[in-house]
C-alpha cells in the first residue's frame, strides 16, 4: 500500500509538471506575438515566428535539464573518485576534471560533433550488422550538444562536490569511525547530509550557467533559441527585437533558476538551524 501512494504521488507530480511545463511555454508564445505585434512585425508571419521561438526556447530548457541530471550523476562520480585513495579512481577523474575545465566548451561541443563520429567509426561499423543505424545518425547534433555540456558541468560539479566533502571537519570522520561506522555508513549519515546543504546552492547556479552556455549549440546547427532568433532575422532583416525577444526569454528562465536556487537555499539553511 505504502508503495502505491509513493507511485500516485510521484504520478501526480510528474502530471502536474507537464502540465506547468505546457502552460508555462503556451503563456511564452502568446507574450512573445504580442510583444512582435508591438514592434510592428508583419501580422499574418507573427504566429509563426513566435512559435519559432517558443519552440527554440522549449528545446534549450529540455537540453539543460537532461544534461544538468547527467552532469549531476558524472559530478557525482568524478567528485568522489578524485578523493579516493586508490589512483585507479583518483587519476582518471583528476584527469577528466583538469581536460574539461581547460578547455573551451565550444571546442567541446565541435569535438562531440565532429570528432567522435569520427573515432568511433570503426567500431561503431562492427556494431552496425546488429541492426544499430551508422554512426552519424545516432550523434546527431542535439545528443552531440547533450554529450558536451554533460561532460563540462559535470566537471565543475565535481569539483563542486569535492569541496563540499572537503569542508566536513576531519573530526566528525574520525569520531563516526571510532563509534564503530563503517566509511559507507559514516559517509551515508554523517558526511552527506551536512553536505548536501553546502553543495546544493552552487550545483544549481552550475544549471544556471549550462542554460545560458547551451546557446553554443547553435554553431553544429541546433534548432535552439538562438538558432530560431537566427532564423527569424535572416527572413526578417531586424536583428534588435529578435536578440531583445531572444535575451528576454533567457533572462526569464535564468530568473526562474534563480528564484528556486534562493528558496533551496533559504529552506536548507533553516532545516540546518533546527
Amino acid at each position: 500500500m505504502r508503495y502505491l501512494r509513493v507511485a500516485f504521488f510521484v504520478g501526480l507530480l510528474l502530471a502536474a509538471g507537464f502540465a506547468a511545463w505546457l502552460l508555462f511555454f503556451e503563456l511564452l508564445s502568446r507574450g512573445l506575438a504580442i510583444y512582435l505585434n508591438a514592434v510592428n512585425f508583419t501580422p499574418e508571419k507573427i504566429p509563426f515566428y513566435a512559435d519559432s521561438l517558443r519552440r527554440g526556447g522549449e528545446v534549450t530548457l529540455k537540453l539543460t535539464v537532461i544534461s544538468a541530471l547527467m552532469g549531476l550523476a558524472l559530478g557525482l562520480v568524478a567528485g568522489i573518485s578524485k578523493l579516493s585513495a586508490n589512483p585507479l579512481f583518483r587519476y582518471p577523474a583528476a584527469f577528466y576534471v583538469w581536460l574539461v575545465r581547460g578547455t573551451p566548451l565550444l571546442v567541446q561541443i565541435l569535438f562531440a560533433y565532429n570528432g567522435l563520429p569520427y573515432l568511433l567509426a570503426p567500431v561503431w561499423k562492427n556494431l552496425e550488422p546488429l541492426g544499430l543505424p551508422p554512426i552519424e545518425d545516432m550523434l546527431t547534433d542535439y545528443w552531440a550538444a547533450f554529450i558536451a555540456l554533460s561532460f563540462n558541468v559535470g566537471a565543475y560539479n565535481a569539483e563542486v562536490i569535492r569541496a563540499g566533502i572537503l569542508a566536513i571537519p576531519r573530526g566528525q570522520w574520525e569520531a563516526a569511525q571510532s563509534l564503530g561506522l563503517s566509511q559507507p555508513q559514516v559517509m551515508r549519515f554523517i558526511v552527506v547530509p551536512q553536505a548536501v546543504r553546502i553543495v546544493v546552492p552552487p550545483l544549481v547556479n552550475n544549471v544556471v550557467a549550462l542554460l545560458k552556455d547551451s546557446s553554443l549549440a547553435y554553431t553544429i546547427g541546433l534548432f535552439e533559441l538562438v538558432m530560431a532568433g537566427q532564423r527569424i532575422i535572416s527572413a526578417t532583416f531586424r536583428p534588435v527585437p529578435i536578440y531583445l525577444a531572444v535575451a528576454a526569454v533567457y533572462l526569464l528562465l535564468t530568473t526562474i533558476l534563480t528564484f528556486f536556487t534562493d528558496w533551496l537555499e533559504r529552506r536548507l539553511r533553516s532545516e540546518g538551524a533546527t
